[in-house]
């Protein structure tokens, strides 16, 4: 029950940023046609890069010991404050959304890793935390293509700043799980 609780903690954080990403896409006029392609793509890097992340937790939370519950929640706070970072020149972001919009070929792993980062830092936290993988990268993997098909339907009519407001939420939200998880660790101490 406690990995399940913790999983889905995690996934409100993810859910908003894609759902943010895919919301600039759309106001970048991004077209019916390309919609499926690029929620596959994102779905693939969002549920496999936290295989990998969640991997490399295992290996680091063996040696880590009782401490890699601390690295996890570490690391969770890293994403949380990275998503609150104030965002790139608005010039320089339109135009990579564009060009991200139309991405064929070996430019879709552009898409695919610009979006996935924040899934490598919580696969491995969930490494470290020492959740199930399976069931991390299914529900991943779903709120990856429900929120990337909202944020494309609704892109094209909301602001920048809802979009902007999003990323801040999902940062937020990763911050205040990582501190809950801190209070129930230091709880069992």
């Amino acid at each position: 029950m406690r990995q399940v609780l913790i999983a889905a903690g995690l996934l409100l954080p993810l859910a908003l940023d894609t759902f943010a990403l895919a919301a600039a896409l759309g106001m970048a006029g991004l077209e019916k046609r390309d919609r499926l392609r690029v929620t596959l793509v994102f779905t693939l890097f969002e549920a496999g890069m936290p295989i990998a992340g969640m991997l490399i937790g295992r290996v680091a939370g063996a040696f880590l010991g009782t401490w890699a519950g601390y690295g996890g929640i570490a690391f969770l706070l890293l994403a949380g404050l990275l998503l609150l970072r104030p965002g790139q020149d608005e010039s320089d972001e339109a135009g990579r959304m564009r060009l991200l919009a139309h991405a064929r070929g070996l430019a879709i792993l552009d898409l695919g890793l610009s979006i996935s980062v924040d899934e490598l830092t919580v696969g491995l936290s969930a490494g470290l935390l020492g959740l199930s993988i399976a069931l991390t990268v299914l529900w991943i993997a779903v709120q990856a293509f429900v929120a990337t098909q909202v944020g494309f339907r609704l892109g094209a009519r909301l602001g920048e700043e809802v979009r902007e407001r999003a990323e801040w939420v999902a940062g937020v939200a990763l911050i205040v799980v990582a501190l809950v998880l801190l209070a129930l660790k230091l709880a069992r101490v």
